[in-house]
């Protein structure tokens, strides 16, 4: 116990190193987001020169709110999505006896094991014959369930006592009931932690809105900052204040959730 209190000092010391080196990049993109385009490339700037006038740009002068309601659109959907598919799939494999039900969970667990690279192809020519490039529906129905979730979902009901949902059935619950009445309840940190995980995944999401989307009226917001950027040169202050914008909400979520996150992440798995 004493060893222990003599290494505290120590390591709130390495605690604080590690936090001023984190927010660095972060304090450095405020910084640059409040530069006046003249003065981007110079290092220091005065404080008396510093601006909003890249926020208002963006805002003003680019379809930032449609991309950002794309973004929201497109974010919301897939989460919703991913809590109702998961959950049921997860609750299915850790409780439910069906045909081919330990095959069907290793044909899950494979899915993880192939890159989203090797995807693209198959997954945009099945858009294309649907007609779903450049719409909401082919920007969320590909990805309204991920394997990942599912195994985690599965873990988490597997911690369950049994003997609640024994007591319940016995009090002549069906499954759909003790589903919602019983576990489900008891599921608040797996809901967030799936929560938060699905909607950054897909709030950050990149490769798929660039590859399928082709106006800017669809474009979600990490795909409209790329305009950004020229072919020689990028407005960088534009593209910190989009940044800096576009994390807000995640932080937003990520405050609303962090309490049962966290304890989604540190008891999923155990008994």
């Amino acid at each position: 116990m004493t060893h222990a209190k003599n290494f505290r000092p120590l390591l709130y010391a390495v605690a604080i190193l590690y936090a001023c080196v984190s927010l660095l990049p972060f304090v450095w993109s405020v910084y640059t987001s409040l530069k006046p385009t003249s003065d981007i490339y110079h290092t220091f700037v005065p404080f008396g020169h510093l601006t909003l006038h890249s926020y208002s740009d963006i805002i003003n002068n680019f379809p930032f709110l449609r991309w950002l309601c794309n973004s929201v659109i497109v974010a919301t959907i897939v989460t919703i999505g991913n809590l109702i598919v998961n959950t049921l799939a997860g609750y299915a494999f850790a409780r439910l006896r069906f045909p081919f039900k330990g095959a069907l969970f290793y044909l899950f667990m494979a899915v993880m094991m192939i890159p989203s690279q090797v995807l693209l192809v198959p997954i945009y020519i099945m858009l294309a014959k649907l007609g779903w490039i450049n719409t909401y529906q082919g920007l969320t129905v590909p990805f309204l369930m991920n394997a990942m979730m599912i195994f985690l979902a599965r873990q988490f009901f597997l911690g369950i006592p049994q003997e609640l949902e024994e007591a319940a059935r016995m009090d002549g619950l069906s499954h759909w009931g003790i589903f919602f009445r019983i576990v489900l309840p008891l599921s608040r940190p797996l809901m967030a932690t799936m929560t938060i995980f699905t909607f950054q995944g897909n709030w950050n999401s990149f490769l798929w809105p660039v590859l399928l989307t082709t106006s800017d009226d669809m474009y979600t917001l990490p795909v409209g900052l790329n305009s950004f950027y020229g072919q020689y040169d990028a407005y960088w202050n534009s593209v910190m204040a989009g940044v800096l914008l576009l994390t807000l909400p995640m932080i937003l979520v990520f405050l609303v959730f962090q309490k049962h996150f966290v304890k989604g992440i540190s008891t999923t798995g155990l008994k």
